[in-house]
């Protein structure tokens, strides 16, 4: 899973990708300081994987990964040319899903861009320079389309709905929303790749103060979670200053800080829980001597899917899936007694892979 970091200048966007990755992105206040994308690898905290790697004395463990990018701040006008200009928009074009930092603190001695703190129209400001952006792209897709729409039906179909998605957006509305009913149209614009189209999760960045009540008596994160309701966003509160500091700490120090703020997960968790979720995502486990793995698939993914993550092999030559559960698993002790409660099974083509699932697949190429 791969994620983009974006906001205006000084919200706390370079702030907080610092403390998720401990990267040690350039963060300054002023803009522009992060002028190249900066990209962090971050393990998904899974103590299923902990508990079999140790179960089985497994000599690797590989959990899951998450890569955020944090992309360079962004200004009115950036579609356009202004500040660092398509540089950014280029680079957000590769993720997943934007983790968009808006700021709703007060804090006098960091400048805001805009003179005040407003996170409804800093939301505005970035999603105009989004559509903008998605303008110009449908623009030069429409017109490649129309050279051969007049000897071929489904291009001059392909221009008249694009048309349609254009008109949307130039009336300031988000891809997102635009309403699509057929297949076909649904893989044309998904061909696109358009930014406006992509999940999106709000970063509310508060001071300490409002962090305890996860941002319930600040009226900057009501707004934020009001206007997420009504675009289908995900949304978590966060004090990357907070976060700055729990990433200097072994996890001991960690849990011992998050229990005197009377916290019960870090910013990173939340945004990984709002991830996943956001993204319909969920995984399994392999495990054995040779190594215990978390696989991230799509929740609904059939057996022979599952499989393909691990080889294309795998699926091409699918056979069944061995399955029992990892809660099954660990309150049984062992296989062997899983086994005889009837509670591995052997599973088809048909299976729809599920949360903690471990499983061990037969194929033959």
């Amino acid at each position: 899973m791969k994620l983009g970091i974006v906001g205006l200048p000084n919200v706390g966007k370079s702030t907080l990708f610092n403390s998720l990755t401990k990267a040690g992105a350039e963060s300054a206040n002023y803009p522009f300081c992060t002028i190249d994308p900066n990209v962090g690898i971050v393990t998904v905290p899974d103590k299923r994987v902990d508990v079999l790697a140790e179960k089985y004395h497994s000599k690797k463990v590989v959990p899951a990964v998450i890569e955020f990018v944090d992309i360079a701040g962004l200004v009115k006008g950036a579609s356009k040319g202004e500040g660092l200009g398509n540089q950014f928009l280029a680079n957000i074009r590769e993720v997943d899903a934007i983790v968009h930092v808006v700021r709703c603190f007060d804090d006098s001695n960091i400048v805001h861009v805009d003179g005040d703190v407003n996170p409804l129209r800093d939301i505005e400001t970035i999603n105009f320079e989004l559509i903008f952006s998605d303008i110009e792209v449908l623009d030069r897709r429409i017109a490649k389309s129309q050279k051969g729409s007049r000897n071929d039906k489904s291009l001059a179909h392909e221009v008249e709905f694009l048309t349609k998605v254009k008109e949307h957006l130039e009336n300031g509305k988000l891809a997102k929303t635009f309403e699509v009913d057929d297949e076909e149209d649904s893989d044309i614009l998904a061909s696109c790749n358009l930014l406006t189209i992509k999940p999106v999760i709000f970063a509310a960045n508060v001071d300490e103060e409002h962090l305890a009540d996860d941002g319930e008596s600040n009226e900057y994160v009501a707004a934020v979670r009001k206007y997420a309701k009504d675009v289908d966003a995900g949304v978590f509160v966060v004090c990357a200053q907070i976060e700055q500091e729990l990433s200097e700490l072994d996890d001991e120090e960690k849990s011992e800080f998050l229990e005197d703020l009377g916290l019960k997960e870090s910013g990173l968790d939340k945004l990984i829980a709002a991830s996943y979720s956001l993204l319909g995502l969920i995984s399994y486990l392999t495990s054995g001597e040779d190594e215990t793995r978390a696989w991230t698939i799509t929740e609904g993914t059939k057996a022979p899917g599952a499989a393909g993550k691990i080889h294309t092999d795998f699926e091409r030559g699918f056979i069944c899936a061995e399955v029992v559960s990892y809660d099954d698993l660990i309150e049984n002790g062992s296989m062997h007694a899983a086994k005889e409660k009837g509670l591995v099974r052997q599973e088809g083509k048909e299976y729809i892979v599920k949360d903690g699932d471990i499983i061990t697949f037969k194929f033959n190429v």
